[in-house]
């Protein structure tokens, strides 16, 4: 990664923190981006104590001005962009199709797709005039597989996959490999508090969500993170249109 510039969106915390701290480890300049002011801040100031390069932009994924203005600004401050990681997004609510309300399938759909769209939207110009880019979406395995929880968040993630598969068709000519990475449950301090608060703990909890998968452990987001790597990096460089199933084999059974 050395030399390149990397975007991360929802970096402040959980998989993208974990990602950004990795990427930057590895060379790249990395642009934290964030609706959460001081998680943000502190991302960046990690990277920066550790000898890394690394600036923070608040942004809100959902309103396109600010995508727009941002990316500009991290074009300016780096010189370039080589990376895009599209990993903001939020859950919502856990309800069927006919119990989700127009504002809470629109809150969630602003995020995690129309992020993604706007992201990528104001990213590739810069990955044309490059005539290389490296772009990865955070999904997940319900992006491939139904269940019956979270219905908007798991149809919001079969478009994230869709997108990917469209805008690798699209823009290999220009050299832009798109990938997506497809985690199941991992232990994020989100996860841990709901952990925490379930009947038995977090053993419990983890015999509960791994009841599937073939490696019965919870995910760690440097799991994630080192996918996220591999796919960024020149070393994948034959790779896109991948939906990455990164999930102890939850999909394999």
């Amino acid at each position: 990664m050395d030399n390149k510039v990397v975007i991360v969106t929802g970096a402040a915390s959980g998989m993208g923190h974990a990602t950004s701290l990795l990427l930057a480890q590895e060379g790249a300049s990395v642009a934290i981006l964030d609706i959460d002011v001081k998680a943000g801040e502190r991302t960046a100031c990690e990277i920066t104590e550790a000898g890394g390069q690394a600036r923070f932009w608040q942004l809100d994924v959902s309103v396109e001005a600010e995508v727009s203005k941002v990316y500009a600004e991290v074009i300016e401050h780096f010189g370039k962009l080589d990376v895009l990681v599209n990993s903001a997004g939020v859950i919502g609510v856990d309800k069927p199709t006919h119990e989700v309300t127009e504002g809470e399938w629109d809150a969630l759909f602003a995020i995690d797709v129309k992020g993604v769209f706007f992201s990528t939207k104001h990213a590739v110009p810069q990955m044309i005039t490059n005539g290389s880019g490296s772009i990865i979406n955070f999904s997940s395995i319900y992006g491939l597989i139904g269940n019956d929880e979270f219905t908007p968040y798991h149809v919001a993630k079969g478009a994230v996959t869709m997108q990917t598969k469209q805008d690798a068709a699209s823009y290999g000519k220009y050299g832009i490999r798109v990938n997506s990475v497809h985690p199941s449950t991992v232990l994020t301090p989100l996860v841990e508090g709901i952990a925490a608060e379930y009947e038995g703990g977090l053993a419990a909890y983890e015999k509960k969500m791994t009841a599937n998968q073939s490696i019965r452990r919870l995910g760690r987001p440097n799991d994630v993170a080192y996918a996220v790597l591999y796919l960024a990096s020149d070393e994948s460089a034959w790779v896109t249109g991948v939906n990455l199933a990164l999930d102890g084999g939850y999909t394999a059974r």
